[in-house]
């Protein structure tokens, strides 16, 4: 098989770097975009970026083909095109790309976090993008990784079996068969609905932050996000936000994965409970918490993750008090109504849709 060699990757965060680099050390062509040049200047005198790993992990200087801040040149020779970025730009991203994709293209959000797929498909169409795309999510950044510097990165650790679903699920197949070569840890993921509710940043993110807010302020992040600030209290509240999630994904026929599964899953770990499932997981050992309770765990993960949840429990009769009450709470430290600004059934166009029509639509398609 012919595997695509061009990649795009849409954002030079701490994830875009590290998948960018690891991408061109397995020789891909790449052009790594960032909407502010003055983020990405030394990578493009550069022209690549350092990574280092933890034990056995990848290693090296990633030369790119291309650094730009112009959108039109990073798309114009892409086959694939890794979106990683905050889910609450997927939207901005998605007006931005339609008038410059191609037949046989694919976007890959990573990850879509709940819904991104959805949003990102809405967007274009609203935009009248006629170009044969395949839009997929993945249901979790395969990469645990921070940035070191203006032009390094660093891997902690790679997930070993990442699910993946394109829209529709007809064409979930022709993404994984495409990156087969470079991210073979990349699994079927049903379809767009197991892999937004399959979503275990939501369950893990917005809440372990809140519930150390204290500690966050006080020390500014000086302590074990993962290790030190998963007590067994604060993992009871995780474990019953986790149930919410679950019963939510049954509502819609779908038997979601227990977050002690999901550990078991992408990490290989096992556990009696979450909590002890967290603190064997030893990728989680030296990552710090945010600095700030103003971080992409609340900002992204509250309107993008938790918000979709809870909105889609709601249509269909489930009780989402736990997931309401890490979101009210959300809103009153950011001062901030992550419910006008989330992904809402209203706003991604599906409030209308009965079980079956939203299923079909995952599955095969949106019907005019």
């Amino acid at each position: 098989m012919s595997y695509p060699q061009n990649y795009a990757v849409i954002g030079a965060g701490n994830g875009g770097k590290a998948m960018a680099a690891h991408l061109a050390l397995m020789g891909k062509n790449i052009t790594l975009y960032n909407r502010t040049y003055s983020h990405i200047e030394i990578i493009a005198k550069r022209k690549g970026i350092d990574l280092e790993s933890y034990l056995e992990g990848p290693r090296g200087f990633g030369k790119f083909a291309l650094v730009t801040s112009d959108l039109k040149a990073a798309l114009e020779k892409a086959d694939v095109v890794m979106v990683v970025i905050p889910s609450s730009g997927h939207a901005d991203v998605a007006k931005a790309v339609a008038p410059h994709l191609k037949d046989g293209q694919i976007i890959l959000l990573n990850p879509g976090r709940t819904f991104g797929a959805i949003e990102f498909d809405m967007v274009l169409r609203k935009e009248g993008c006629k170009a044969d795309v395949i839009v997929a999510e993945a249901e979790t950044f395969i990469y645990a990784s921070r940035s070191d510097g203006p032009a390094q990165a660093r891997i902690f650790r790679i997930k070993e079996a990442v699910p993946l679903a394109a829209l529709p699920a007809t064409r979930t197949q022709t993404v994984l068969d495409a990156i087969h070569d470079v991210y073979p840890q990349f699994i079927d993921g049903i379809n767009v609905l197991n892999t937004g509710l399959n979503n275990m940043g939501a369950i893990f993110h917005p809440s372990l932050a809140i519930l150390n807010a204290g500690r966050i302020e006080s020390t500014h992040g000086d302590f074990e996000f993962y290790i030190d600030g998963v007590t067994p209290s604060v993992a009871y509240v995780l474990e019953a936000l986790d149930r919410e999630r679950v019963t939510v994904a049954s509502s819609l026929g779908i038997r979601a994965r227990t977050a002690v599964e999901w550990l078991e899953l992408a990490y290989n770990v096992k556990g009696k409970d979450l909590h002890e499932a967290i603190h064997n997981q030893s990728g989680y050992y030296g990552i710090k918490a945010p600095s700030t309770l103003m971080h992409r765990y609340i900002f992204e993960d509250v309107p993008m993750s938790l918000v979709p949840i809870s909105s889609v429990g709601r249509q269909y009769g489930i009780m989402v008090r736990g997931m309401e009450s890490i979101i009210r709470l959300a809103c009153i430290i950011n001062h901030t109504d992550y419910y006008r600004k989330g992904r809402t059934v209203e706003r991604l166009g599906i409030k209308d849709l009965s079980v079956d029509e939203l299923t079909t639509y995952v599955n095969e398609g949106w019907k005019d």
